[in-house]
């Protein structure tokens, strides 16, 4: 139990449904769902939905969406990749001509196809209960009528702390977004209310047209024609092409439960593979939050992503080594790398012989189905341009892609790109325990990690889990949020790690524990967002 004489939020328990989200009118959004009769897909759709509206610099219906879902009738779990696709004229050759040696990352050039509608639509028709229309009412409503701008919202909304400058100037730099976003060329202060009237049509339409009304209408027109005056590089075909994926996910083992994640193009293979090297020795008997606990996680991870920046990216257009990736005897070759008396040296080099930012929400209705739903436009407020008259927030995903010759995640026509988002599932004994995941672009593999190690390893409840004090190894920095102890810090760098406070917080969460035995659900909510978990 935490010390209620600090700081702090109790773990939140209800008995029949529970729902966590990134903001409070969400959260009550999937509550009123299911107390209308939806399931917990229903219901963190028509979160999504909010969130597009309430909390746009993060999420949108110009995003893409992914979806795990355990159904309690069937016992199966459902994995949903909804990532859009490269313009069919996209190529490497065609972004190098523009003049970029990389990929932009803001831009027409860095938007990829969004996934979020088809997502959401196809996963209502094939195991939601309500009618898509309705699940989208509260979000027209919020975006007509308006809706209350809270504080971290607010924050994130005017941030600087970006290598192009402030939210506001990238808002400012084309009318449609400053039309959109700003007030008087600033960002909408907290507590004031903001409105998206353009963005309330637009669902309009999706709710009476269902999802050929963005991918085969006026929608899809509308942002081919603002691309075109761009210079970008959309047809209408590849609008009407475009379709979500229904996938196997992956899984590994950690100290007696099974991890589940959504395969490749999403990064979710990532966590699985730090969670393999800790499985390789005893994480509970480091202090929690010591030089060795932070070094070790660090270097997990850091470990995992060398491998994934090497080698995932769409499976459809490359065979990606995702069982040797995900092998014991890999994880042992990683965990001997790890020296803890000395930082690895960067960048950390992949191990394998060569080889040819989000919003996040779980929901667990009274029957125990269970939906670990992510959704994102990837950098704060994607690529900076909302599409024409549509009042939508297009995302920046194509960024993501290499310019590299021959690299597995090398920019081709119709790929889909290296993903972040990565919804997650914990299972016990055939069961589902934890439905969790947590938001922050490049921070959220190592956040699963983390929040996974502190449930199990340090017996932590799942709010604490979430609220504990948070550090990122990526670059060669160590960046550590204000918790991590001095100390901590003083020997990491003796160590050789280059140790940074973190100018903000690092990432967000949201997580359910499902206890079978007690009949309880315990839900946790990120500390570091507005929201809230509520049940009843």
């Amino acid at each position: 139990m935490r010390n209620p004489q600090l700081p702090g939020r109790s773990v939140v328990m209800s008995t029949e449904v529970m729902a966590a989200t990134s903001q409070p009118m969400a959260t009550e959004t999937a509550l009123q769902v299911l107390r209308d009769g939806g399931n917990a897909l229903d219901a963190a759709i028509a979160a999504s939905a909010v969130l597009s509206v309430v909390e746009s610099y993060s999420s949108g219906i110009g995003g893409d969406c992914f979806i795990l879902y355990h159904e309690a009738e069937t016992g199966k779990l459902h994995a949903l990749n909804g990532s859009g696709r490269a313009p069919a004229a996209a190529t490497a050759a065609t972004i190098r001509a523009r003049g970029f040696d990389t990929m932009p990352v803001q831009g027409i050039l860095s938007v990829t196809v969004p996934g979020a509608i088809d997502a959401w639509y196809q996963a209502n028709q094939k195991l939601g209960r309500l009618d898509f229309a309705d699940l989208l009412q509260p979000a027209i409503h919020y975006a007509e009528q308006g809706y209350a701008v809270t504080p971290v919202i607010a924050h994130g909304w005017k941030s600087d702390n970006h290598p192009w400058g402030s939210n506001e100037a990238l808002l400012a730099a084309t009318p449609e977004a400053s039309a959109a976003y700003l007030v008087d060329g600033k960002a909408p202060a907290a507590g004031t209310i903001h409105r998206q009237p353009d963005l309330g049509r637009s669902l309009r339409t999706i709710a009476s047209q269902g999802r050929d009304g963005f991918y085969q209408g006026e929608i899809a027109a509308e942002i081919v024609r603002f691309s075109d005056a761009h210079e970008g590089l959309f047809s209408l075909d590849d609008f009407a092409n475009h379709e979500s994926e229904w996938v196997e996910p992956i899984s590994s083992s950690y100290r007696g439960y099974d991890v589940f994640e959504i395969p490749p193009n999403g990064q979710g293979i990532t966590t699985l593979m730090a969670l393999n090297i800790l499985a390789q020795t005893d994480v509970s008997k480091l202090p929690h939050l010591g030089a060795d606990h932070v070094q070790l996680l660090s270097e997990a991870f850091a470990l995992a992503m060398a491998e994934r920046d090497r080698f995932i990216g769409d499976p459809a257009f490359n065979e990606l080594p995702v069982a040797q990736l995900l092998s014991n005897e890999f994880a042992q070759t990683q965990y001997a790398r790890i020296n803890m008396s000395k930082a690895l040296s960067h960048p950390v080099e992949s191990a394998l012989p060569t080889h040819r930012d989000t919003v996040y929400l779980s929901v667990v209705d009274k029957d125990r189905n269970a939906c670990s739903f992510i959704n994102s436009v990837f950098s704060s407020w994607g690529s900076g341009l909302v599409a024409g008259s549509t009042g939508i927030n297009l995302q920046n995903r194509g960024s993501a892609f290499s310019l590299e010759e021959g690299h597995f995640n090398q920019i081709e026509p119709g790929k889909r790109p290296l993903h972040t988002i990565i919804p997650a599932m914990v299972y016990r004994d055939g069961k589902p325990v934890l439905c969790f995941g947590v938001m922050g672009g490049q921070y959220q593999a190592m956040g699963q990690t983390y929040v996974l190690s502190n449930w199990i390893d340090y017996g932590m409840d799942i709010q604490q889990a979430l609220d504990a004090a948070r550090f990122l190894l990526y670059g060669g920095v160590l960046e550590v949020e204000t918790g991590v102890p001095e100390d901590t810090r003083a020997e990491l760098s003796a160590r050789g790690h280059y140790v940074v406070q973190a100018e903000s917080p690092w990432g967000g969460g949201q997580a359910i524990v499902i206890d079978w035995e007690n009949g309880v659900l315990h839900g946790g909510s990120e500390p570091r967002k507005d929201g809230h978990a509520a049940g009843y």
